[in-house]
């Protein structure tokens, strides 16, 4: 044997080692990082959980936009005037009981 044949090929450890490792860190980063899985399953539940919160307030948006119309000049809603009158004013009847 020959002082060559015997020796351990560190080159050819290092390169196993180097690829190991980026095989390792890009692994890691599709897994972890910023655009990986786990951030991809975070930004659709954020996106479900607003699309949610949207749905809530158009709904709360056009009803809120049916009482202003229903007080507005072009079309007065007596019932709502007077439901209004008396929540916010205090306004009661003379021929009610109020029982507090």
């Amino acid at each position: 044997m020959t002082a060559q044949a015997s020796r351990l090929p560190i080159g050819g450890i290092l390169y196993l080692i180097l690829a190991f490792l980026l095989g390792a860190y890009f692994t890691f980063a599709a897994v972890q990082g910023d655009y990986g899985v786990f951030r991809q399953v975070q930004i659709r539940s954020e996106a479900e959980t607003l699309r949610v919160e949207r749905d809530r307030l158009y709904e709360e948006l056009g009803r809120i936009s049916n009482l202003t119309a229903r007080l507005s000049d072009r079309y007065l809603d007596v019932d709502l005037l007077d439901e209004r009158v008396r929540d916010v004013l205090g306004y009661v009847r003379p021929d009610e009981i109020v029982i507090r």
